[in-house]
């Protein structure tokens, strides 16, 4: 993998980059859509490449291990060939979802011991062993296996999860090091940077994290549902410390005006399922503002849902007639409102980039803020 730092924002710290992986390239900054079972919930890979402009999708160790299990995965020639995408892919270690599962888990030094979300059978998960599910996934980019510790979080509790965060992570390094990949592709490892809302943790960190000279670097623990503004002074300082040389990747981030002012701070690289989750539920993001449409106001309004996106689902529904569908429960609905909502947050990060290189992303980021969080 390899990353070019391209433009930098003269009034903020956004900067735009290029990512060159194996199975393409990647303009920064950048939005991922979700895909945490093998796909992006209610989307083809023909519409995340033409309509929504995908140019790099998520996995999910967790729910891929479990299902549909390693050894059908590694018959097909890994992910990329099993969902028929050919462009970039990242893999989250899976201890997000682990660590959620708070009644059924078990955290020590050697790993996690948890107990399937499907039918309950146990299973452990290591920092060695989480390396070999990701090579056997074959995702472009890997994450290691971390800690996401919950908010709030007691000071103790957050150190120590810290120090075997960093502990995890060396064995990561040393096994990911030590193997290679199944298919023929260059794999690459990003650490997490963690330590909750205290700065002396986060700073300790992103120190560790930077010392270990990876291709790229994550911060991951934060919107677990701490204010805003504790995330955004959490994540400037992390992106003081990470090298300016290497992408950074704040995991799991989240509404439009989130990204925007973590754009603003130095980050290039984004995920959440914000997008396709309150599409299901009738929230749709546009570049006017948020719109629910299950309100009667759209009723009869046969404006295209948002002519701005320029993708089909976008231009050629209007909102009455996505409405009828939404509060008639027709699976189209998802499909639609899934389709706009992820082809919005990449032309908003393809705008951000367009505003950063033409040296006016300052100004126009304070406007599109404010617009992006209306509700219309």
């Amino acid at each position: 993998m390899k990353f070019t730092l391209e433009k930098k924002d003269s009034l903020t710290n956004a900067r735009t980059g290029t990512l060159t992986t194996d199975h393409g390239v990647i303009q920064t900054p950048i939005f991922m859509p979700v895909g945490t079972a093998a796909t992006v919930k209610a989307v083809h890979q023909r519409e995340l490449k033409e309509d929504i402009k995908a140019q790099i999708i998520l996995g999910n160790t967790y729910h891929l291990y479990l299902r549909p299990g390693l050894d059908i995965l590694e018959k097909a020639g890994g992910l990329h060939q099993f969902n028929g995408w050919d462009r970039p892919i990242l893999t989250d270690s899976g201890g997000y979802q682990v660590f959620s599962l708070a009644g059924t888990r078990k955290i020590n030094e050697e790993g996690v011991t948890f107990k399937s979300h499907i039918d309950g059978s146990k299973h452990v998960f290591t920092p060695e062993g989480v390396m070999d599910i990701q090579r056997t996934i074959g995702a472009d980019i890997i994450m290691a296996f971390d800690e996401c510790t919950p908010y709030p979080c007691e000071y103790g509790y957050a150190r120590k999860s810290m120090e075997m965060t960093h502990r995890w992570l060396t064995r990561c390094i040393q096994r990911f090091d030590s193997t290679e990949g199944k298919y023929g592709y260059g794999q690459t490892l990003f650490p997490i940077v963690q330590g909750s809302v205290y700065k002396d943790l986060r700073k300790q960190s992103a120190q560790f994290i930077a010392d270990q000279g990876r291709e790229g670097n994550a911060i991951g623990g934060l919107s677990v549902g701490e204010p805003a503004e504790m995330m955004y002074e959490m994540t400037e300082m992390v992106t003081d410390i990470l090298p300016a040389d290497k992408p950074r990747y704040l995991m799991g981030v989240g509404t439009p005006a989130n990204i925007l002012e973590c754009i603003a701070l130095g980050v290039d690289m984004f995920d959440c399922v914000m997008p396709t989750r309150n599409a299901r539920n009738g929230m749709l993001f546009t570049s006017e503002g948020i719109i629910n449409i299950r309100n009667e106001k759209w009723k009869d309004d046969f404006s295209p849902i948002d002519p701005a996106i320029g993708n089909y689902a976008s231009t050629f529904y209007s909102k009455a007639y996505l409405r009828h569908l939404t509060v008639s429960k027709e699976i189209l609905a998802a499909q639609i409102a899934s389709i706009h909502n992820l082809a919005f947050y990449l032309w908003l990060v393809g705008q951000a980039r367009e505003h950063i290189q033409a040296g006016d992303f300052a100004v126009w980021k304070e406007q599109m803020v404010k617009k992006v969080s209306t509700r219309l």
